[in-house]
This record gives structure tokens, C-alpha cells and sequence, in this order.
């Protein structure tokens, strides 16, 4: 009693102390993110000097993220939405130079073009209606910010406005590259100089001395060489900045006791049990799944797997209990079990025989609300009742008449084929539809009411005969209890405590934990190999303050904890040595081998080195420039270059190729034959060309634009 004495008098002090602690966290998060990042927070980006701003940059994600659907991310959203800015600062500066812009016709043209297949713009006839949109856009703007369905999606009338200057720019973006496109063409010249590449030919012999005749191990490259290849050959070794981690996964799993807890649930509901009230104060009775008169009540109150209220064939039920569930009788019982990581108890309901196909025709009258209506129905659920009641007498009456009453159905894809639905299974109709078709025989008539609306059906016919089963089938998921969640975190927090002062590596392996590695990962990377989307985990690697060494935990979507360390921070520029070992020690090896064998060689003709290096002479035939490939030896453009640079009858000197150094003898050259005239050869390239520009001129364009992205601090 003293010591709250003591704490109430204090109180004023302690809350001192905490806000002062909240305000110096807050603070020095304040200074953590100002030096994280110096330029304005309203900027997400600068691209030629156009500045994006972050709000109407994080608008269009948003917007992005809602047209994606909920299997889209943020980061994709972000990613597309990204594309499009740049592609249009980019293009927006080319535009301006040009002076090119988009009239108010040429507006009004676009709209049409990207509006015309939507019926909100469309008038009876099936025409755009630029009326229609004009009243759109009027009652929009009357409305706003409140949306309004625009075909499949909603809009406001900011995000019309966003839509419609989206749309102009498409105009000035086919403008440029139609101007661009309409500049690309081949000269006769070129033609003819293509031409020849592709049916010149030459036949050769050779010999090749392989650079796999001398060992890996006899050529030692050093640190110094790789980084002058490098040097030498910089575009090929530049990198964005990037970071390598390692991690422990700690995944809640349940365990072998968890599993046998959910089966002992799971016997526990299949008798009666008494459980005491809280309410009422007195024993209650709970029916259990062995003796409950209502199955589908029971299974959709204590099952994680629904009442299916359908006959299903063999086939559809679970795998590996398939054939003991389709032989039980009615009434009877199978499990537990495991399926689909749960633990199952299914018991057969009903049984019956039933065609394995059947084929039918319907006339399909629609109701206001069913799924079929449209602008055109008018009839209330009553009306629609009583006219395929009518039309039913009259096809009883005379069953000629069915297909001249058709033009009463809203099925336009039925109607074309009389009517007629070909041989489909029990599963691939409505269940109204389905039920009358399967339980009543060929040749019977009638009228059934579905979501769709009355369907006149006459059977036209039944093939095979299968038993199907009703089952119901009571089963909750095998999941991690409380006592496995609470080991999987005090395992992750005794690990946590342990890399304080210990090796990562160390301490894992002393835990027999698996180190996971994962390098090269980028800035605006997301998704993490084995992890799946862990942006949080990216985001921390790339922060400042983060070090090589340096640890953290993260929760995991699966359930769990991830421990990271950065392993290596790689900057921006020339990858590291280490890194690029495995692409230019091979080369390097290649260059020092070409030297080796070179000295190694005796003899000045093709059959002397063949003859000296104990190898065979080869021959190939029909060799041309277009496809650079030597039988036996395959692709090497060196040497078939070499080859057409010389005269029949004439050697070539030692010739460092991909896969060996050679020397060869041209033994025939054959010309291409002389066209009257080219023109088709060059309208080819032409069509080549026109296809490549657009892409290859945007990615020009963007190369050489300056982009600042600050991007990953916002995301």
C-alpha cells in the first residue's frame, strides 16, 4: 500500500518522464529520416527536371492497386504506375520541342476510340453517343468526390479528369511514333547487302583445337586480372546498388501434438456431450455428428469445410480415401483422417443412380432482378412464371413449336443451336436446372425457376448410369496451438539474444538452423526467394543506419519470424570482384588457353595441326553469315566471318573462336543469285524495323534522361 502511495504522488514526475521519452524517440526519427533522405517529401521523383509529386504519384497506386484487384500488390501497383510517369515525362519533353499537342477534334476522335465498346456511351442502335458521355461527365462533376460505375469499376470525377489527360497523351504518344515509324525504312542497298548475308555461302574444312584440352587448373587468374577486365570492359560489370542477406525462418508449424489435439476435437463432436450453461445455469445436451437430424445445420456450424447439398461422382472425392468413402453405405461413417491439411471424419448421406450426361433444350425467360435480365426486361418475377407456364402447354400441345417459340429466350447462345445444350455432366449446370434434367427422364417436360430465371426444358436425351453420394463431412484445420506459437518465439527470441554477442553462422549451426543466403537484392525489390513479399524486410537492408552484421526480426505472412542479417552492402557502380569472378575468369581463362595452344601448334595447314594435335579435319557445308554455325564445332562468328573474307582455296591463320582456336580453308564459295529487283527484301526490313523503333526509341530516350527515384523511401 506504501509503494502506490508512493507512485500516485509521483505520478505528475513519471508522466514527465514517459512523454519526454515518446518526444525524444519521436524526434530522433524525425532526424533518422531527414538524413535518410534530403530532398523535398512532397517529390517522389525528378525526371528531366519535372518533379512527381508524391501525393498525385500515391493516387494514381491507389487507383492502380483498385484496377489490379486483391491479387495485385502495392508494389506492382507502384511499379506500373512508375512506367507510365516516366514513359510520359520522357516523351512530354520530346512533345514539347515539337510542339506537338492534341486539338480539340483529335480529343473528341481519342475519347470515342478508348469509350466506344462501353453500352454506358452507347445509344440504342449500338452508336457512341457523345451526348451520352457529355452527361456523364456533367453529373460526375455534380456529384463529386462521391464515384459513379463506369463499366466494370467506379470513378470520381479527379480520377476522369487524371483518365482523360491519360488519354490525350496516348494521342501525342501514337502521334510522335507514327512520325517516327514513318521515318524508318531500308534502302535497295540494304536490301540486297541483307540479301546476301542470308544466301552467300561458303564450304570449309577445319580444325579446331578446343580449350578443354588444357585443365582449369593449369590457368591461374588473379585478383589484378579480373578488375583490369573489368576496367577494360566496364558497361558489362555495371550494378545498382544492392544488398546480400542471410536469414533463419522460425515457421509455426503445428506439431505432432497439435495434430493429435484437433483429432481428439474432432472424435470429441461425433456424440452427445453435456456442457454447462453460463446463461441459463443448467446442463445442456449438444447432439453430436453421429446422432444430429440436421447435418447441414451441424457441419456449417462446427465444420471448416461447408455442406455441399449435391450429389458428387467417385472422382471428386479426396484422393486417397476415394474408394472407402464411395463404398460406404448410407448412414455410415469414415475417418478421422487427413486431407488438405485437416483432420476429417465424412459420413454418406444419401445415395443415387444417375445419368452420366444428359442433353437438353430450354427456352430462358429472364425476370427483373434474375441474372439473365437486361435493359430490355420488363416482366416481374410473376409475369415471367406465367408466361413460360404458357409456353409450356403450348409445346406439350405440339413439340414442333418448341424452336419457334425461341425467340422468347434470353440465351442468344442456345438459340442458335434450336435451343439445344449438347451433352454436359452433372456439375456443369445451375442446380434447379441440373435436378430436373438428371432425376427426370428423356422425353419429360417442364418449367424451373434458377438465379438465371424459368427455364422451359424439354430432356432430350441420357447416357450411362453412375451412383453419385451425398456426403457431409465434419473437419478443422491441423493448426499450431498457443504452446507451439509461444516455443516458436521464445525460440526466435533465445536466437535473437544469442547473435548479440556470437556469430550468426555459429549460433545457427550450433541450433542446427538452416542459413538461408539471398544476394543481389535491389531497392525496389518486394518479393524475397523463399519468403514471398517481404518489402519491410528490403526496406530495413536499405535504411541508412543499417550495417553489415547488422540483425532484425520480422513476422512472416505464413506465421512466424524471420531473423535477417545484412551480409554485404553493394554500391552502385562496378560490381566487386568477387561478384564478377564467375563471369570473367572463364574469359580470362579463354584468352590465356588461346595463347597456350597457340605456342603448342606446329604446322602451317589445316591437315599438318590436325595430323600434330592427333584430331580429326572437319567439314562444313552451306555455311552463311545470317546463322554463323560450323557442323560439329556450332556457333562461332569469328570463324565463319573469317571464312568470308577469303578466296576459294585460301587458309586462314590461327583463329581465337569461342570454343577453341582454329584454322580453316574456304573449298568452295557459292553467290547469291542476282534479284531483278530487291523492293520486297527491303519492304521486309522496313516492317522489322518500324516494329522495333517504338521500343528501341523510348528506351533511348530513357537512358538518356536524368532520373532521380527516390521511390524506395516512400515505399
Amino acid at each position: 500500500m506504501a509503494v502506490l502511495n508512493k507512485i500516485r504522488q509521483r505520478s505528475i514526475f513519471l508522466i514527465a518522464i514517459i512523454a519526454l521519452a515518446l518526444f525524444s524517440f519521436v524526434l530522433s526519427d524525425l532526424f533518422r529520416n531527414s538524413s535518410a533522405f534530403s530532398g523535398s517529401q512532397d517529390v517522389i521523383a525528378s525526371i528531366d527536371g519535372t518533379d512527381i509529386n508524391r501525393e498525385d504519384f500515391m493516387g494514381k497506386v491507389e487507383l492502380a492497386q483498385r484496377q489490379m484487384g486483391p491479387n495485385g500488390t502495392s508494389t506492382q501497383a507502384m511499379n506500373r504506375v512508375w512506367d507510365q510517369e516516366v514513359r510520359r515525362a520522357v516523351l512530354q519533353k520530346q512533345f514539347e520541342e515539337l510542339g506537338l499537342t492534341v486539338e480539340k477534334d483529335q480529343m473528341r476522335e481519342l475519347l470515342k476510340q478508348n469509350l466506344s465498346s462501353l453500352p454506358d456511351f452507347s445509344n440504342e442502335a449500338g452508336v457512341f453517343d457523345e451526348n451520352k458521355l457529355n452527361e456523364f461527365i456533367a453529373n460526375l462533376k455534380a456529384i463529386s468526390p462521391t464515384r459513379a460505375p463506369i463499366g466494370n469499376s467506379m470513378i470520381n470525377y479527379d480520377e476522369w479528369v487524371d483518365s482523360e489527360k491519360s488519354i490525350a497523351v496516348s494521342g501525342q504518344q501514337q502521334s510522335y511514333f507514327n512520325m517516327i515509324k514513318a521515318g524508318v525504312s531500308s534502302t535497295i542497298g540494304e536490301a540486297e547487302v541483307e540479301y546476301n548475308l542470308e544466301n552467300e555461302t561458303v564450304d570449309l574444312k577445319y580444325v579446331q583445337v578446343a580449350y578443354t584440352t588444357i585443365a582449369d587448373s593449369l590457368v591461374n587468374v588473379s585478383k589484378s586480372e579480373i578488375s583490369s577486365y573489368m576496367e577494360d570492359h566496364k558497361k558489362k560489370f555495371e550494378v545498382e546498388a544492392s544488398r546480400d542477406i542471410n536469414f533463419v525462418e522460425f515457421k509455426e508449424v503445428a506439431s505432432a501434438e497439435d495434430e493429435e489435439e484437433v483429432k481428439n476435437n474432432v472424435l470429441s463432436m461425433m456424440d452427445n456431450k453435456v456442457e454447462y450453461n453460463e446463461v441459463s445455469k443448467l446442463n445442456d445436451t449438444v447432439v453430436g455428428f453421429r446422432n444430429t437430424n440436421d447435418i447441414e445445420g451441424f457441419i456449417n456450424t462446427y465444420s471448416d469445410v461447408k455442406y455441399n447439398d449435391a450429389f458428387v461422382k467417385k472422382e471428386t472425392l479426396p484422393a486417397s480415401v476415394q474408394d472407402t468413402i464411395y463404398n460406404l453405405g448410407v448412414g455410415q461413417y469414415y475417418g478421422p483422417y487427413t486431407d488438405s491439411n485437416m483432420i476429417k471424419i465424412t459420413k454418406v448421406v444419401a445415395e443415387k443412380s444417375l445419368p452420366d450426361s444428359v442433353k437438353a433444350r430450354h427456352i430462358l425467360i429472364p425476370f427483373i432482378g434474375s441474372r439473365s435480365a437486361t435493359e430490355e426486361t420488363t416482366q416481374t418475377e410473376e409475369q415471367a412464371k406465367a408466361t413460360a407456364d404458357s409456353l409450356l402447354s403450348v409445346i406439350k400441345g405440339d413439340r414442333k413449336k418448341f424452336v419457334s417459340l425461341l425467340d422468347f429466350s434470353i440465351d442468344k447462345v442456345s438459340n442458335e443451336k434450336e435451343g439445344v445444350l449438347d451433352w454436359y455432366a452433372y456439375n456443369a449446370m445451375v442446380p434447379a436446372f441440373r435436378d430436373y434434367t438428371f432425376e427426370n427422364k428423356t422425353g419429360d417436360l417442364g418449367v424451373v425457376k434458377s438465379d438465371f430465371g424459368f427455364h422451359v426444358i424439354e430432356i432430350l436425351g441420357q447416357k450411362g448410369n453412375s451412383r453419385l453420394v451425398k456426403v457431409a463431412t465434419l473437419a478443422q484445420k491441423i493448426e499450431p496451438s498457443e504452446r507451439t506459437i509461444d516455443a516458436s518465439f521464445n525460440n526466435v527470441s533465445n536466437f535473437e539474444i544469442a547473435i548479440q554477442d556470437k556469430d550468426f553462422q555459429a549460433v545457427a549451426k550450433e541450433k542446427d538452423l538452416a542459413v538461408k543466403p539471398v544476394n543481389g537484392i535491389k531497392e525496389l525489390d518486394e518479393n524475397i526467394p523463399g519468403l514471398g513479399s517481404q518489402r519491410t524486410i528490403v526496406r530495413w537492408a536499405f535504411e541508412d543506419g543499417t550495417k553489415v552484421g547488422d540483425t532484425k526480426r520480422f513476422s512472416i505472412p505464413s506465421g512466424g519470424y524471420v531473423v535477417a542479417q545484412v551480409s554485404a552492402i553493394n554500391e552502385k557502380g562496378l560490381m566487386n570482384v568477387e561478384a564478377a569472378s564467375a563471369t570473367v575468369i572463364p574469359e580470362i581463362r579463354k584468352e590465356k588457353k588461346a595463347k597456350m595452344i597457340r605456342e603448342g601448334i606446329k604446322g602451317k595447314t589445316v591437315e599438318e595441326i590436325a595430323k600434330n594435335k592427333n584430331l580429326s579435319v572437319m567439314t562444313a557445308a552451306a555455311v552463311n553469315m545470317k546463322n554463323p554455325t560450323l557442323a560439329g564445332a556450332g556457333l562461332e562468328p569469328k570463324v565463319v566471318g573469317t571464312a568470308f573474307g577469303l578466296k576459294t582455296g585460301e587458309s586462314s591463320g590461327l583463329i581465337d573462336g569461342d570454343k577453341g582456336v582454329y584454322m580453316l580453308t574456304v573449298t568452295n564459295k557459292t553467290q547469291a543469285p542476282k534479284l531483278d529487283n530487291y523492293q520486297a527484301v527491303a519492304n521486309r526490313l522496313t516492317t522489322a524495323r518500324v516494329n522495333e523503333s517504338q521500343t528501341k526509341v523510348f528506351e533511348a530516350l530513357k537512358e538518356a534522361a536524368d532520373i532521380e527515384d527516390h521511390r524506395a523511401k516512400f515505399y
